[in-house]
């Protein structure tokens, strides 16, 4: 059943969040033992999508702020370097990136076993460790998206509906359904094409994953066989930015979850989707719509009873180091560590591994 109120709503948040911050603490983590996964046994996917939440731009080296300083001045994240210093490398989980605009070309930026490198990082580290120790197979984190894309529309899946909706000047608004273009136009009038459709970035974004796994032992070495078991979803800031968007932002994430199981043959795959850091409960506006969408779509909200045990929601806003999703969270490392490791101890949980 859905919360009456929001202060239910909130008593939910509070004890999901507890769930999700208490349940496998960070420091608990050991460091990798360097060994492979047993390869006898397929591989698991975990597919990592949205927009630049997800891309990450968590900065490396530096000061205040910077993976360096948080783990080798704080000690945080132990488990990220060895005795020596250096960071740690896991011989059992792939880390691999690839990226493109709408249906263009692919471009690779990781394809390596999970060690810190140069560049940005985002919360592929937080959930691979946390995967990696709780998973006995061979596991594969492989990120496919770009910055700057809404779900209602670069990222509508097969099947999303259009709609229409009327702003706050009384003007009312065609959106289209999947691959329909313009983005919209004033209901009455004749819509003028563009080269971009609903659903542009979805269909790049999901082929290109489907690449990589098609050249399977290209990006981990020896592999044979893969299972995908997993999605992580963070992305709403675009979203948020439109009343229409906003307002559709539940149904369109219902429709994603299911379409991703799809896409991939993965039914009983499991989804996890983490909120926008500068968004508080509460919220009234675009952000908040988010919000509540994602509160929603949680297996324990019941309002969704087949997502019961297979869906989670990660409340982020007491995680994030301050900033908002728009402004890249002023490229705090800890930020995409502290949801990258919520988001891993959410998935552990639904995977009915956790310890």
């Amino acid at each position: 059943m859905k919360p009456k109120n929001k202060l239910i709503q909130t008593l939910t948040a509070t004890t999901l969040l507890a769930v999700l911050t208490l349940s496998v603490p960070a420091q608990d983590l050991p460091d990798p033992d360097g060994k492979p996964a047993d390869m006898s046994k397929p591989v698991q996917v975990y597919i990592l999508l949205g927009q630049s939440n997800m891309l990450g731009a968590g900065k490396i080296k530096g000061g205040e702020g910077s993976l360096e300083h948080a783990v080798k001045e704080k000690k945080f994240y132990p488990y990220l370097v060895d005795k020596a210093g250096n960071w740690t490398e896991r011989k059992d989980v792939r880390n691999v990136r690839v990226m493109g605009s709408g249906t263009g070309g692919m471009r690779g930026f990781n394809n390596e076993w999970m060690t810190i490198k140069g560049g940005k990082i985002g919360p592929e580290f937080g959930i691979g460790h946390h995967i990696g120790n709780a998973v006995d197979a061979p596991v594969l984190i492989l990120k496919s998206c770009i910055g700057n894309r809404a779900l209602g529309w670069d990222l509508l899946p097969p099947g999303g509906e259009g709609f229409e909706f009327t702003d706050a000047k009384g003007v009312t608004w065609v959106h289209p359904g999947y691959k329909g273009t313009p983005e919209r136009w004033v209901k009455g009038t004749e819509p003028k094409k563009i080269k971009w459709y609903a659903g542009m970035q979805y269909d790049g974004d999901i082929a290109r994953a489907k690449k990589v796994l098609a050249e399977l032992d290209k990006y981990y070495p020896s592999a044979k066989k893969y299972e995908v078991a997993g999605f992580f979803w963070w992305q709403g800031d675009r979203d948020s930015r439109s009343a229409a968007l906003s307002s559709r932002y539940e149904k369109n994430l219902v429709h994603i979850i299911k379409q991703l199981r799809k896409d991939f043959n993965a039914p009983k795959a499991k989804f996890v989707c983490a909120s926008l850091g500068q968004t508080k409960k509460g919220a009234t506006d675009g952000g908040g719509k988010i919000l509540d969408a994602m509160f929603a779509v949680d297996g324990k909200s019941g309002k969704y009873k087949d997502f019961k045990g297979n869906v989670a929601f990660v409340y982020t806003h007491p995680l994030s180091k301050g900033g908002s999703s728009g402004g890249h969270y002023s490229g705090n490392a800890e930020t995409y560590m502290n949801v990258g490791e919520a988001m891993g101890r959410a998935m552990v949980d639904l995977l009915g591994l956790s310890k």
